[in-house]
């Protein structure tokens, strides 16, 4: 049985990244390499930091690249080493980071702190990236699908309720999705975008899922409102253990999630999910997977 592999420290992040010349050679490196094709002269080029600015130079024409360009780093002049510190406490937490705590850490405005938040949560989307879940056949992974209402009225005395999609692969990831409301027309075509085709997909006695049957999916619901939760594998207690977590994180942590940024909390939380199983690469990952700047 192979050895799990233990998460970043603080410690070894502040060895590896001790100022923000380290933390700037290293975004360059993993987005650029060491030599890459120069934009503008198209000739395999080194280049050079230049002094005081965040940018390099082409050796051969002075062609400049910013490796913040594209990052949640990009058009800020918070200290990178705060930026990592910052996705050290997401990477850690198990129950999210509150922009008073990340306030109280740094330093900085709450506006600041607000904005850094809100800029990793969706870079841990895009890391995260997404796949279809489930497959067809017996040995197939079961794919559970559950709708859910969170929040309610916001301090204003307005509706502030959501209505979320959740699907996840038994054993593997899970994927959610924010709609405009809990009918069929908004959940089956998200469902037919992310599970596979024929896949055994679980729900629970809603009809909004009456119509997966003819959609191609082995289709099996558990009567809720006859208190029946489980019939031999026919269940959705997966997705629901996933979303009382959250629940209990928004509810602790966040107090208050409004509907426009719904969704980048969400991501947040698949991201650790979907790595529960590697946490050494939860930091890690975030560090080093960056989409390299398409050029003209």
């Amino acid at each position: 049985m192979s050895k799990t592999l233990k998460p970043t420290t603080l410690k070894q992040l502040q060895a590896r990244f001790p100022n923000d010349d380290v933390c700037l050679e290293h975004l360059m490196r993993v987005r650029y390499g060491k030599r890459h094709k120069c934009q503008s002269c198209q000739r395999i080029a080194h280049y050079y930091r230049v002094a005081g600015r965040r940018c390099y130079e082409c050796e051969h024409c002075g062609y400049q690249v910013y490796p913040t360009a594209g990052t949640p780093f990009e058009q800020t002049r918070t200290p990178l080493t705060d930026w990592f510190f910052v996705m050290f406490l997401f990477a850690a937490s198990r129950n999210g980071v509150a922009a008073k705590e990340v306030q109280r850490q740094l330093g900085v405005t709450y506006k600041t702190a607000w904005r850094m938040c809100h800029k990793i949560r969706e870079h841990m989307g895009k890391v995260d990236g997404d796949r279809p879940l489930g497959g067809e056949g017996r040995e197939a992974p079961v794919v559970e699908v559950d709708e859910f209402y969170i929040g309610g009225q916001d301090r204003q005395g307005e509706n502030d309720k959501a209505s979320v999609l959740r699907m996840v692969e038994r054993k593997g990831d899970v994927l959610t999705r924010q709609i405009p409301d809990r009918q069929g027309v908004h959940i089956i075509p998200q469902v037919r975008r992310w599970v596979v085709e024929g896949s055994r997909v679980m729900t629970d006695d809603a009809q909004v899922y009456n119509g997966l049957d003819i959609q191609g999916y082995a289709h099996e619901s558990v009567n809720h409102s006859a208190e029946e939760y489980v019939r031999g594998d026919a269940h959705t207690n997966t997705i629901e253990s996933f979303w009382s977590m959250l629940r209990r994180s928004i509810n602790g942590t966040y107090i208050h999630v409004s509907k426009k940024h719904l969704q980048k909390y969400l991501w947040e939380f698949e991201y650790r999910h979907n790595l529960r199983h590697s946490p050494d690469l939860i930091l890690p990952a975030l560090l080093q997977v960056f989409q390299r700047p398409v050029g003209p």
